[in-house]
Formats: structure tokens, sequence, C-alpha cells
């Protein structure tokens, strides 16, 4: 089955399914699991339910108040996808590139930072730090609306004409001119 005959069959509502996935009882996937494995699903990749390659982004790369997972779990999500549906290597980066860019762009518009340690307030790796930050539930409704928006924006490109038109942006125009990210 292709990835286009499998993203026919892929579930309505990715807000749905990433809250479903991150607030599962005993939190088996993290932040950046949750939306590579959402996305995955979403696009119809192979081994969408692998979610491994995300087990340690979480907390903004291994707690360390790095970069959100829900982003860096798009990014993957968005790599996959574009090698995909790209044969050219270089040019399925510069377009996995450009959509990461530009779900980045609304992320910090939308949140005002990108690093999990702002936008949680939170050291994780601080003794007791991840197991105080859960057991205080705050997660199960910010982190949750930053998965939410992630999917939400990146879902449609399932949909080959909405990513045959996301991956034109910007082709050939890489200085970053009206309506096209710049390089990443």
């Amino acid at each position: 089955m292709s990835g286009r005959e499998r993203a026919r069959g892929r579930p309505s509502d990715p807000r749905r399914a990433v809250r479903s996935r991150f607030l599962a009882p005993g939190n088996p996937y993290g932040c950046a699991e949750s939306t590579l494995i959402t996305l995955q699903e979403q696009f119809g990749l192979p081994d969408e339910r692998d979610g491994a390659a995300a087990m340690a982004l979480n907390g903004g790369v291994g707690y360390s108040g790095g970069t959100c997972g829900a982003i860096t779990g798009a990014a993957l999500a968005l790599g996959r996808l574009a090698a995909e549906r790209i044969p050219d290597r270089r040019e399925a980066k510069r377009v996995a590139r450009e959509l990461t860019g530009r779900v980045i762009d609304e992320f910090q518009a939308t949140f005002g930072a990108l690093d999990c340690r702002t936008l949680t307030g939170v050291d994780l790796r601080a003794p007791g730090g991840h197991d105080a930050f859960i057991a205080a539930g705050q997660w199960r409704v910010d982190c949750l609306r930053r998965l939410e928006l992630v999917v939400a924006h990146l879902a449609p490109l399932a949909d080959p004409e909405a990513w045959e038109r996301s991956a034109r942006v910007g082709d050939g125009d890489r200085d970053g001119a009206k309506g096209a990210p710049g390089r990443r």
C-alpha cells in the first residue's frame, strides 16, 4: 500500500488523536513521541506507530529545556514525509526545513517561545523537577495546546494537493521573498 493510499485512511481529527495519545493512562508517550506518531498516522507513513526516534526528545531534548518536543517530533515527521514524497534528497531536505520553519514561526507567534524551560517555567532536570511538573498537571492543558496546534497545522499536508502547494512555495527562492520562508 502506498503512502497516498494509507493517507486516505488516516484519522480524521489530528487534535483528538494527539490528545488521546498524550493523555493516555500511565503517560507512555511524551510530547515529541505523541506529535511524531500522530503526524506519521496522519501522513500514512510506514511504521506509523513507531515513535522510538522521539523518546529522548521530550522535555526539550532529554529534559534539557531546549526546543519543545512538539516541534522536534514534527520535524522528524516532516523529514520522513519529505523523504517519502520527494526522490531528490537535497530537495526533500529543503522542503522539510521550510515546512518546519513555518510551524516554528506559528508556534513562536502563538506561545512566545520555542524552548521547553521557558514554556513550562520548570527545570525538568533538577532533582524532582519532572516529577513535580507531572504531579502539578498543568502539562495536561498547556503542553497539550502546543501539541494540538502543531498537529492541526501540519495534518493537512497528508493531502497530496496541499503537500504540493506547500512544497512549491519558496521553491527556487531561498532568500525569504514575500510568502516564502528563507533558508533554515
